[in-house]
C-alpha cells in the first residue's frame, strides 16, 4: 500500500528493440541450426548442466535473485524457470559451459511468458542471440555458435525484458562436441531430509518444518505413517487433526528419479479445545475490506467512526517496526490526525466491532521494514501483535509486507500468533501482484501453510505491469480480464474460494496505476462468482463463495465522496 499520494514505484522502461532486422537474422539463425541439427554427429551431447532445472538453480546464476523455479508450468520434466524483471534488470539468468575450440553448437530453450532472449558470449567468434516478444504457451528459440581456437567455456544465458512480464524458460541444449562433462546425467533420488520439528499447534492443526535437501523438488509429510500433505517448500501445516491428540510426523524428499527414505519421525500434540480468547464479530461470507490511513497524505483526514457501514473489515495502517526485530507496535499519528485521540480511537474500535465489523492491525506498507526471517523475530513478531491485539482490541492482523517475505519464519510467526488468539484471529493478506504468480513464491507458500486460519489474500491489482493469468496468457492492468484471469491463479493455486478477494484503489488518486472504476470491479465479481459481465477471459467455472473486495484507502474513497464504497459496498452484499 501507498503512503504517498499517487506515486508509483516503476522506473522508467527502457525502449524495446527494434523488430524489422531482428526477424531477419532470427530466421536466418533458425536456418542454420536446421541445417546442423539434421548433420550432427552421434557423438554430439548436451553440454548444459541442469538443462532441465529438476535440481533447482544448480549451475544458474540469476541476476538480482531474480530467478526461481516453478512446478508448473513446465516443457518437460517437473521443473522450470522462472525469472521477473524488475526497474532496471532484465532477469538475466546464466551458466558457464565447457565447450571444444574450432566447433560448431546448435543452442535452443523453450520459453514463455513474456519477453524472452537466448544467446551465448565468449565464443572467441561472433556472439549470437535470438528473442521472442512473448507467448503465451511453449516456443522453441534457436540459434547457433561456433567457438574459436582457443575457447573451453562459453556463457550461455537467458533473459527478460525491462518492464515486461516474467517469463517462463526450460529444457536448454547446447548440442556439439563433449566439452569435458559429457552427458549430464538424470536426478538421483535424494537424501532423507534432516531437522524435522514440530512448531505453532492449533486445536485441529500442527506447524512442521525442516532442512532442505539438495536436488529435491518437492517433499512429503506423513501422518501416522499415512501421507498428509505435500509441499514444495521446507515446511507445512498438517491440518483436519483432533484437538489434544498425539500425533507421529515423518517426511520424504522428491524428485523425477523418486523418493527418499521417511525421516525420523517426531511427536506432537494439538491444543485443547477452548483455549485463547474467544472469537470476534464473524466475517460476512462477501465481505469489503479497508484499509484506513492513521497519517495525512494529502487524502480525507478521518476518524474510524467516520467509515461507513459498507465496510466489514477495517485495516488500521501501519503498524511500526521496533528496535527488536519481527517486532511491532502502534502509534497513533495524533497530531497527523486533527488531534484523534488514543481514546477516542479505542472507543471507535468498540463501535465498530459492537456493529459487526472486524478492525485489525495492518503490517508493512510500502515503507514498511518488517523482517521476519528467524525463530526470534517469529517469536517477536506473535508476541507483539498479540500484545496489540490485547490492548487495543484489534480482531486480527493483516500481512502487507511489500519488501520481502519469508515463508517458513512467517508461517512460524502467524501459528504462533494463531495458538495464542484462538479461533477469532482474522488473517487476512494483501500481496502485489508479482508475489502470487506461482506456488512457489513466499507469499504465496505462506497462505497456503495457513490455509486453515486464513481469512481472505486481497491481492493488489495496481502498480503492476502486465502479468500472466491462469491460461498462460499476458493481461494488462485495467481491466476485467486483468482482475479476473489473475484471481483464478489463486482460485485453482489451492486457496478456498472465500478466501480470495480482489484489491484495487478507491480512486485515480490512491495509486501510482490500475484504477479501475467500480463497474469493472463488479463485472469481475459478477464473473468469478456468477459467470456474468466477463470480459474475453471467461473461468472454466464459477466460484460463488468468493470472499469479496479490498481497496486502499478508506481515506480516499472519502476524499471522492465514498463514490468506490457506494457503488462496491451493495454490489457484494448482492453476490450469491
Amino acid at each position: 500500500m501507498e503512503r504517498s499520494a499517487g506515486s508509483s514505484r516503476r522506473r522508467r522502461r527502457r525502449s524495446r528493440p527494434v523488430l524489422g532486422g531482428t526477424m531477419a537474422v532470427i530466421a536466418a539463425a533458425a536456418l542454420t541450426v536446421t541445417g546442423l541439427v539434421s548433420t550432427a554427429q552421434a557423438a554430439d551431447v548436451n553440454n548444459a548442466r541442469n538443462a532441465g532445472f529438476e535440481s533447482g538453480l544448480a549451475n544458474w546464476t540469476c541476476a538480482g535473485n531474480s530467478g526461481t523455479v516453478v512446478s508448473s508450468p513446465v516443457h518437460g520434466g517437473t521443473s522450470a524457470l522462472k525469472a521477473t524483471p524488475a526497474g532496471q534488470d532484465n532477469a538475466k539468468c546464466s551458466q558457464a559451459v565447457k565447450v571444444k575450440p574450432n566447433s560448431t553448437y546448435a543452442l535452443s530453450s523453450w520459453v514463455q511468458g513474456g519477453y524472452a532472449y537466448l544467446g551465448v558470449s565468449g565464443t572467441g567468434t561472433t556472439d549470437v542471440s535470438t528473442w521472442t516478444p512473448g507467448s503465451a504457451s511453449w516456443t522453441k528459440l534457436s540459434t547457433s555458435f561456433k567457438t574459436g581456437a582457443n575457447t573451453t567455456s562459453v556463457t550461455v544465458y537467458t533473459h527478460g525484458w525491462y518492464g515486461q512480464a516474467a517469463y517462463l524458460a526450460d529444457d536448454f541444449e547446447v548440442t556439439g562436441p563433449d566439452g569435458g562433462g559429457g552427458e549430464e546425467p538424470g536426478p538421483v533420488i535424494p537424501a532423507t531430509p534432516a531437522g524435522l520439528a514440530a512448531g505453532a499447534t492449533t486445536t485441529s492443526s500442527v506447524a512442521l518444518s525442516w532442512n532442505a535437501v539438495s536436488g529435491a523438488t518437492g517433499y512429503k509429510v506423513y501422518r501416522d505413517g499415512v501421507q498428509a500433505t505435500t509441499s514444495t517448500g521446507t515446511s507445512a501445516t498438517v491440518t483436519g487433526l483432533t484437538a489434544d491428540t498425539a500425533y507421529q510426523f515423518s517426511v520424504s524428499a522428491t524428485n523425477a528419479a523418486g523418493e527418499s527414505v521417511k525421516s525420523a519421525a517426531v511427536s506432537a500434540r494439538t491444543a485443547k479445545e477452548g483455549t485463547g480468547p474467544g472469537p470476534g464479530p464473524s466475517v460476512p461470507k462477501h465481505a469489503v475490506t479497508g484499509y484506513w490511513q492513521n497519517f495525512n497524505n494529502g487524502a480525507a483526514v478521518q476518524k474510524l467512526s467516520d467509515l461507513p457501514a459498507d465496510y466489514d473489515i477495517i485495516a488500521v495502517s501501519f503498524a511500526d517496526a521496533t528496535a527488536t526485530q519481527g517486532a511491532v507496535t502502534f502509534n497513533l499519528d495524533t497530531a497527523g490526525l486533527n488531534g484523534y485521540t488514543d481514546a477516542q480511537f479505542r472507543s471507535d474500535i468498540k463501535a465498530k466491532q459492537a456493529a459487526g465489523k472486524n478492525v485489525i492491525i495492518s503490517i508493512g506498507g510500502e515503507l514498511g521494514t518488517v523482517r521476519v526471517d528467524s525463530d526470534a523475530s517469529a517469536a517477536a513478531f506473535a508476541n507483539s501483535v498479540y500484545a496489540l491485539m490485547q490492548d487495543y482490541g484489534f480482531n486480527g492482523v493483516d500481512i502487507d509486507l511489500e519488501n520481502g517475505l519469508n515463508a517458513t519464519y512467517m508461517t512460524k510467526a502467524l501459528r504462533q500468533l494463531s495458538a495464542k488468539a484462538g479461533p477469532g484471529l482474522v488473517l487476512t493478506m494483501a500481496p502485489q501482484t508479482i508475489d502470487m504468480q506461482s506456488t512457489s513464491g513466499e507469499y504465496f507458500k505462506t497462505a497456503l501453510n495457513v490455509k486453515d486460519i486464513l481469512t481472505v489474500v486481497n491481492m493488489q491489482y495496481y502498480n503492476s505491469g502486465s502479468m500472466l493469468g491462469c491460461d498462460g496468457k499476458v493481461y494488462s492492468q485495467g481491466s476485467v480480464d486483468f482482475l479476473t484471469a489473475l484471481a483464478c491463479i489463486q482460485l485453482e493455486g489451492g486457496l478456498d474460494p472465500s478466501q480470495v478477494g480482489i484489491g484495487v484503489p478507491s480512486s485515480s488518486r490512491a495509486a501510482g496505476s490500475g484504477y479501475v472504476s467500480p463497474s469493472i470491479v463488479n463485472a469481475a465479481l459478477d464473473c468469478l462468482a456468477k459467470g456474468t459481465n466477463c470480459g474475453s477471459f471467461k473461468p472454466s467455472k464459477t466460484y460463488p463463495s468468493l470472499r469479496g473486495v479490498m481497496t486502499w484507502s478508506t481515506n480516499w474513497d472519502a476524499t471522492a465522496g465514498f463514490a468506490w464504497s457506494k457503488a462496491v459496498g451493495p454490489h457484494v452484499r448482492s453476490l450469491p
